[in-house]
């Protein structure tokens, strides 16, 4: 293996984890999070789990926005991933079964992304690498 190929991988992470995690958070999580505490009246949210609309909202914000935010530091990643990973999945295959692909392709998309981080890892360019390497 080239003397380089190491931190090549490392640079590719940081980008995936800073594209996913950013573009997730920014694009959805937060607007989604606003939704819930700016919300006079009751919740209206797709219900696919059957916990309600507001638990509903509430998990799928959380998870587009606090985890992905994780994700993109590099904190605690392969677990943060998961979170991202079960709201595409569901969003996928319970949300929008019925729909053309257009209508499925980036939840497809971000689900491919997250699940490369959740078994990749971070890289050592990351607040995991940083906190837990030995001294």
């Amino acid at each position: 293996m080239k003397k380089w190929q190491p931190c090549l991988n490392d640079t590719a992470l940081l980008l995936l984890r800073l594209g996913f995690g950013l573009s997730l958070a920014l694009g959805h999580g937060f607007e989604k999070l606003a939704h819930l505490w700016g919300s006079p009246g009751p919740v209206e949210w797709a219900d696919p789990l059957g916990l309600g609309p507001g638990v509903s909202l509430f998990l799928a914000s959380s998870a587009e926005g606090l985890c992905s935010l994780l994700v993109a530091l590099g904190l605690v990643t392969r677990l943060a991933a998961l979170g991202p990973l079960s709201v595409m999945m569901t969003a996928l295959l319970v949300v929008h079964a019925g729909d053309p692909w257009a209508k499925k392709e980036m939840a497809f998309l971000y689900l491919l992304g997250y699940g490369v981080i959740a078994l990749a890892g971070a890289g050592r360019l990351s607040l995991d690498y940083f906190l837990c390497r030995k001294k």
